[in-house]
């Protein structure tokens, strides 16, 4: 299973694309793909936002589900989907809405 990650251009956010067809600031609604035609439509996904200068940096990242909750199966990606490990007051593990990735 693979989701569709980027950073937003204008502030550098870390963003997900969403069930909803945003790109979201959350992990928890991404969308996934569970196959290669499902991954080639989230690759458009990622370029059409790259091309009309809403996100860079854009790549399919490799989830799981666990407990009906996503999480990212490489520690880089639950990083960026928790926020900073050194301050726990920052970042997105700061929001009280936002379920731990990590």
């Amino acid at each position: 299973m693979k989701i569709l990650t980027a950073n937003r251009l204008t502030d550098g956010e870390a963003v997900w694309f969403s069930t909803d067809h945003r790109w979201a600031e959350t992990i928890d609604h991404s969308e996934i793909a569970s196959d290669k035609a499902g991954e080639e439509r989230l690759e458009a996904i990622g370029h059409a936002g790259l091309a009309n200068n809403e996100v860079v940096d854009v790549n399919l990242i490799d989830v799981q589900l666990v407990d009906g909750e996503i999480r990212p199966t490489r520690l880089r990606e639950q990083i960026r989907a928790a926020g900073p490990t050194n301050r726990n007051d920052l970042g997105k593990q700061a929001r009280p809405a936002v379920s731990r990735a990590a």
